[in-house]
């Protein structure tokens, strides 16, 4: 198993470790497995400390929304400054099979994070923020790009890669994602 939180410098602290587990739990588990001592048991932290660093299941949660933007945040943007239409739908693919992949864990832990923002409205606007960042990035990309419109053609393309992740997410979809993405981008630049 991918522990998220075992650094080979030692140097993480236990908020990070807290965060690294709990996302762990919510994306393997979902919601109702989160709980502060849980989390402790999977980070190797000592009874109590993640309530000392986030004294509710709320403030948990926001902490891990928080985490995953700024993970987000990090390579979003650039990942997605392109010159050609070509080069934007092969960085839509790099990112739906990172996000789908590689990061698959912290994806599931996501999802369960919109889910639960129905009974947390607390979470909603930081999820907001969060997406907000990829809405941007893709319509810097499409501005650069040419589009007529690229706020919608932006709001396509993020309606088309959450549904693309969350297939393969939940249902393992092998639905070919370039064709799909390349038709949205395609309709995106229109």
């Amino acid at each position: 198993m991918n522990r998220h939180y075992e650094y080979s410098s030692g140097m993480s602290t236990t908020r990070e470790r807290a965060l690294s587990a709990a996302t762990e739990i919510l994306g393997e588990q979902g919601a109702r497995a989160l709980t502060h001592r849980r989390v402790d048991e999977r980070a190797g932290l000592p009874a109590g400390s993640t309530s000392n660093s986030f004294r509710t299941r709320s403030a948990l949660l926001a902490g891990v929304v928080e985490a995953l933007a700024a993970q987000d945040a990090a390579g979003v943007r650039a990942s997605l400054v392109r010159t050609s239409p070509l080069e934007l739908v092969d960085a839509c693919c790099m990112m739906l099979e990172t996000t789908a992949v590689e990061h698959a864990t912290a994806t599931a832990a996501r999802l369960t994070l919109f889910l639960e923002a129905r009974r947390d409205p607390a979470l909603t606007a930081p999820l907001a923020v969060a997406a907000a960042g990829l809405r941007a990035a893709l319509v810097g990309a499409l501005a650069d790009l040419g589009a007529r419109d690229p706020e919608v053609g932006a709001d396509l393309l993020v309606a088309c890669l959450e549904g693309l992740i969350l297939h393969r997410i939940t249902r393992a979809d092998s639905v070919q994602a370039r064709p799909v993405l390349e038709a949205a981008v395609g309709a995106a630049l229109r």
